[in-house]
Formats: C-alpha cells, structure tokens, sequence
C-alpha cells in the first residue's frame, strides 16, 4: 500500500495541468515551470503513486485508468481549495452585470438561447451571454482558462471536464411538404438504399450531417454545402433537397405543415446532448448559480 500522507500539493498541480493539456511541454508553459522540472514533478509523483499516470500519444500523452480516476479527485479538491482561498461573496443574479461566455453552435443557439434569454430577463435581468463557437479539442482548455465557462452540445471529443447529459436525441431526414419521395416511401418501410436517391443540403457549422452521409457514402449527392443553420428552413421549404438534422431542432421548423419528418433506421443516429464546465472553478458562486439554472432549463425527466 502506498504512503500518500505526505503528498505535495504541487505535485498535484503539475499532475491536473499535464490531465488538462495533454502534453507536458503546454503545461509547463500554463505553470512557469521549465519542461525538466515538470517531468522531474511527474517521475515524483509516479514513484509515490507506483503508476506511470501517463503514456505516450501522438501529440503528447494519454492518461492511465488510475488517472482518470484520480483526475476527478484532484480537480475537485483543488477547485475548493482554490474558492476557499478566494474569499468571494455569495452571487446575487439580481443585480450581477457578469458575463458569461458559452460554446454553442448556431443550432445550439438557435434551440437553448430563446429559453435562456426568457429566464434570465426574469432573474437576472443584468447578465450578458457571450455565445461562440470553438473546436471541440480547445474547449477543455478554454473552460478551464476561463475563456468559456460553459459548453453545450453533443461533444465526444471533449474530455478531462466535468459534464452532465442533458438530453437526448436523434439524426432525421426533413424534406419539404409534399416531396415526391415522401410520396412514393409513405406508408413503406424506408431503406437506407431509398436514401441514394435524394439530393442533400449539408451544414458546415454542424459536421454531423456530413459524418452521417459519409459513412453512408452519400456525400456524391451533396448539392449544397452552406455556412451555417440559418438558411436551412427556407431551403428546405423551397427546393427538393433534404437534410440530416436532429429530431428536436426539426419540430421548431415553422410552418410545421411545410415540412416533412422521415426517421430511417441511421446508424450511430442517436446522441446526447451535454453541458461542459471545468471542475477547477465550478464552486464560484457565479458558475455555480448558472450551472444550477442551466440544468434546470434543459435537463429532460428520467
């Protein structure tokens, strides 16, 4: 049995930021320290833990099992460590001007901002939303940096946060009213075969609709290619294309009666989606008030 009761907290400092970047040069540079000090402070720590803790990767390092399971230890102990030692006040919604800076994609923005906004004009009348996209592989550090204090989505390329599912959901086809292959497939059992011969809008913005019609090797019918979600309604509305999109976000398509809801059997179609925060500052007040407010809002019911 190891003899952690003598334990240096710095070295479990060094530990969280090599968990957080994933790479013991970029977290030196995050600590001060020079990379030989860092590496000397891991080596410590593995000989008292008797486990590498870490393993080489392409880009840097991958953690052992023992320490993913100590990483959610050590983040929380240091986020109350580090709230004990700041002394903040309690966080009155009320009168707080705070900013708060969340990744969403615009379909993300276009389905949690509305109900966000209502509430917050309720509660806290003064806070300001800063919403921005980032590549998934920055928004571990971003949260933890403080860059972003929140990340919605369905993200599995974020790891080394806390995070809760929200919801759940599922990839469809939307066609226009009245679509002649609505017509031809109505009361039949929809093959992915039928799919071939379609013509597809795809989002940038929302690279899950490519991933879909890729592995179904369809991305030779892709038309259009647009910038963001915006257009999709009226495109859809207006032309015989259609679009892989997720289930929730099709029903707030107005006219409902302009559109068509197809669910073929896709592979990999279900998804949750997810709230990201960094366990290194979710005991301030602030976060802790929006975190509370934001699970409230979209957490669905068992």
């Amino acid at each position: 049995m190891t003899n952690n009761s003598n334990l240096d907290l710095n070295l479990l400092r060094v530990f969280d930021a090599i968990y957080r970047t994933r790479n013991v040069s970029r977290a030196a540079e995050q600590l001060g320290l020079s990379q030989p000090s860092t590496s000397q402070a891991l080596t410590r720590l593995r000989l008292q833990l008797r486990d590498p803790l870490f393993e080489r990767a392409p880009g840097g390092v991958r953690p052992t099992e023992r320490a993913e399971r100590l990483a959610r230890s050590v983040q929380g102990g240091l986020a109350l460590l580090e709230a004990g030692l700041q002394h903040e006040e309690a966080f009155d919604p009320l009168h707080s001007g705070a900013v708060f800076r969340l990744h969403l994609t615009d379909i993300g923005e276009a389905r949690f901002l509305p109900r966000l906004m209502q509430a917050l004009h309720q509660q806290a009348p003064r806070l300001r939303i800063e919403a921005r996209p980032l590549p998934q592989a920055e928004i571990a550090a971003a949260l933890d940096s403080g860059q972003l204090h929140f990340a919605f989505g369905f993200l599995p390329g974020v790891s080394g946060t806390a995070h809760l599912n929200l919801l759940s959901d599922h990839y469809l086809l939307l066609l226009r009213a009245g679509h002649p292959f609505a017509q031809r497939h109505a009361g039949s059992e929809l093959r992915l075969d039928d799919l071939a011969g379609l013509e597809y809008v795809a989002v940038r913005s929302h690279s899950d609709t490519l991933r879909i019609l890729q592995m179904l090797h369809l991305e030779h019918r892709v038309r259009l290619e647009t910038s963001n979600f915006l257009a999709l309604p009226a495109l859809v509305r207006s032309t015989d294309l259609g679009v892989l999109l997720p289930w929730k976000v099709a029903l707030g398509f107005e006219p409902a009666d302009g559109y068509c809801l197809i669910e073929p059997h896709l592979r990999l179609r279900d998804f949750r989606v997810s709230l990201h925060w960094s366990r290194r500052h979710e005991h301030e007040p602030a976060l802790a008030w929006m975190r509370q407010l934001l699970i409230g809002l979209f957490e669905e019911s068992p």
